[in-house]
């Protein structure tokens, strides 16, 4: 059976940056690449020309992750596009779409139902609302202290879920695929006035989830100390958060060391301007933490909070360092050590390239997601079978 040619569709409200669409974009593309019918339902975004230049299929339903009523005119839509496009898999991604299409499942006739898989993406508030993401006939978790989220709040088996990391790519996030011209350029768009001095990096939304708060505050203690960090993210999206950024650096004289530089397009040449890249996740822990595998990729050490997905990804002493959350003055700490001994915050990095490329390359996770999608095509023959 493992054979047969697919038919996915993976649904999510948006695709714009983010590890959710990250990892949408990666399986879409692997899917693509090995011969399925690769489709993706969102309301639009920026990787989209990628999507469709690797050869997937992207439908375009503004609504589907909308809040409000117009959601609502996609239960019949996708059943019927369920139907009329031999549909073997579904997956879900964001538990407003998961609704709409969990509804246009249920419609269907038992025996005409694709595979129905749902992906756990993060720590979401238990309730009712958030429990569709535990209605797939498998149910994916992207790391085990998300596994264990799911068997601490809901009452499913165990047996249902299936631990599946996110992945890098791993063509993509080499420093021999960046090409020197490319970092040259980010160089000289943001470090012109501060050559020799150690680069910090924290990339990310620019939102309390991601600590950029915390990190100022742990530079402000050793204000004194030569560096400059780059906060990377989307200045725009979140105009009262970065306000609030802006005002934290400004209040503790960092206005030269800390520079907010906006979206950046090309994450690879970033992360190779930095010496030490961090990963602060402060007021919910990261259900898996992208940016701690794509840094270490690049062969970079990584600092992150310790909870969440960083428990499994970041292996304190041998690829960076681990720090309690809210912690500015721990954090602080890790980054003089870096600084201290540059040639051991080095081989970290180094180690952790090795780490990452074993354990969490898009590759792998692509390949355990489809097996999971035949094993389950198989058991629902059976089933079907059966009846």
């Amino acid at each position: 059976m493992a054979d047969r040619k697919l038919t996915v569709v993976q649904i999510l409200p948006e695709m714009e940056e983010g590890g959710v669409e990250g990892e949408t974009l990666d399986l879409a593309i692997f899917l693509s690449q090995n011969g399925h019918r690769s489709i993706v339902i969102s309301g639009g975004g920026r990787l989209v020309p990628q999507l469709e230049k690797s050869g997937c299929i992207h439908i375009e339903w503004t609504h589907i992750g909308a809040k409000n009523l117009l959601c609502l005119q996609y239960i019949y839509k996708l059943r019927k596009f369920l139907l009329t496009q031999n549909v073997d898999v579904l997956h879900l991604r964001s538990r407003l779409p998961a609704w709409i299409a969990y509804l246009a499942w249920r419609f269907l006739p038992a025996t005409q139902r694709p595979v129905l898989i749902t992906t756990f993406h993060g720590f979401y508030s238990v309730s009712s609302y958030s429990r569709i993401m535990t209605k797939g006939e498998r149910v994916i978790a992207v790391s085990a202290a998300i596994k264990k989220h799911i068997i601490d709040n809901y009452n499913i088996e165990e047996e249902k879920i299936s631990l599946i990391h996110g992945g890098f790519d791993a063509q993509k996030f080499s420093p021999e695929s960046v090409a020197v011209e490319r970092v040259r350029l980010l160089r000289e768009k943001w470090l012109v006035a501060h050559a020799d001095m150690p680069v910090i990096i924290l990339p990310g939304r620019l939102t309390y989830l991601k600590g950029q708060d915390i990190l100022i505050e742990s530079l402000a203690l050793i204000k004194n100390r030569d560096f400059v960090c780059l906060l990377i993210g989307d200045t725009k999206k979140n105009p009262s958060y970065t306000q609030k950024i802006e005002t934290l650096i400004k209040s503790h004289g960092l206005e030269e060391k800390i520079l907010l530089v906006g979206h950046c397009n090309d994450m690879p040449a970033a992360l190779l301007l930095a010496d030490i890249v961090i990963s602060a996740s402060s007021t919910r822990p990261e259900a898996f933490g992208k940016i701690a595998i794509e840094s270490m990729a690049m062969g970079k050490p990584v600092i992150g909070t310790a909870h969440g997905g960083s428990l499994d990804t970041i292996l304190p002493g041998k690829t960076g360092w681990l720090v309690p959350p809210f912690d500015s003055t721990s954090m602080s700490k890790a980054i003089i050590e870096a600084f201290t001994d540059p040639e051991h915050a080095k081989k970290l990095g180094e180690q952790g390239r090795v780490w990452v490329g074993a354990q969490f390359t898009a590759k792998t996770m692509c390949e355990k997601t489809i097996a999971l999608y035949y094993a389950r095509l198989e058991k629902k023959k059976k089933e079907i079978s059966s009846f």
